[in-house]
């Protein structure tokens, strides 16, 4: 996947932190895909609303666009998903793109 690619793939998905991590993207931002490695959203879903839950019960101020990104991987069910991070010099972002790596699934910052 080139930076055009995953340019693409987040205007997919309109969301705020989608936009802001194209931003930082289109500005230059380092990128990595973990291309070796996919994982079912169903999975990935348990882990991140796990730990959604566990900040909000503890008072730890959960990431943000974590919520809409465990709303996201629930709605892509068992759909494979591979896993980027995008790393700009206001934020870094995880961003969950579909099988086919043309959908941005879920992102947050």
């Amino acid at each position: 996947m080139n930076r055009d690619d995953l340019e693409a793939a987040l205007g997919s998905d309109q969301s705020a932190f989608a936009c802001a991590a194209r931003a930082e993207l289109q500005a230059g931002a380092d990128f990595k895909l973990f291309e070796s490695q996919t994982a079912s959203a169903r999975l990935l879903w348990t882990t991140w609303s796990d730990r959604h839950q566990t900040m909000l019960e503890t008072g730890v101020t959960p990431r943000p666009g974590l919520a809409e990104a465990v709303d996201g991987l629930y709605s892509a069910g068992t759909d494979r998903v591979y896993s980027a991070t995008i790393t700009g010099t206001q934020q870094r972002f995880t961003v969950f793109l579909s099988e086919d790596l043309t959908r941005c699934i879920a992102c947050m910052g």
